[in-house]
């Protein structure tokens, strides 16, 4: 799949509960994104303890995934990644805005996540949909030769993103 899409490829995706069957596809994508990429075996776990766990499908190919948990009133995004050839058209954004409208309709107040201060694009997305910085974890992420930061994030799901973004446009 080339990055020079003529369709409007966020609205080709479809977004539908991740399966172990995905897991080989989600790894190598997963590799291609990250340094430190999570193992095989943490994807099977997520989709085993009962993660809420999603991909998004494009022309019948895995090309993202997200995956969040749930604890009292709170969502925490744990990783979401969409595959860079894709990457840029929209499918980051619907996926995030899939999963923080299911968070919010099952009751969850606010919505956490980390992100590397060196991944601008992920803090560009997060910030605008409307996330907040609201703290540091020292040394989170693995690294090399030394461990790098996490800037925590957090997103008040009480009110309706669609309404707010609908009045700032």
């Amino acid at each position: 799949m080339s990055a020079r899409l003529n369709e409007p490829v966020a609205g080709l995706a479809k977004v539908r509960p991740m399966t172990l069957a995905d897991v080989h596809d989600i790894i190598e994508i997963e590799r291609s994104a990250y340094p430190y990429p999570w193992s095989e075996g943490i994807f099977r776990d997520c989709v085993r303890v009962g993660y809420y766990c999603r991909v998004v499908e494009l022309r019948g190919l895995v090309q993202g995934y997200g995956i969040m948990s749930f604890a009292a009133d709170e969502a925490h995004l744990l990783n979401i990644c969409i595959h860079q050839e894709i990457r840029e058209h929209g499918v980051g954004r619907r996926l995030l805005q899939y999963l923080m409208d299911h968070a919010r309709s099952i009751g969850m107040r606010y919505a956490y996540l980390e992100v590397r201060p060196s991944n601008p694009v992920a803090i560009y997305l997060y910030e605008s949909m409307g996330f907040e910085r609201v703290g540091i974890r020292k040394g989170y992420y693995q690294g090399s030769p030394v461990r790098e930061d996490a800037w925590v994030y957090k997103l008040e799901l009480t009110h309706d993103v669609h309404k707010q973004i609908d009045e700032n446009a």
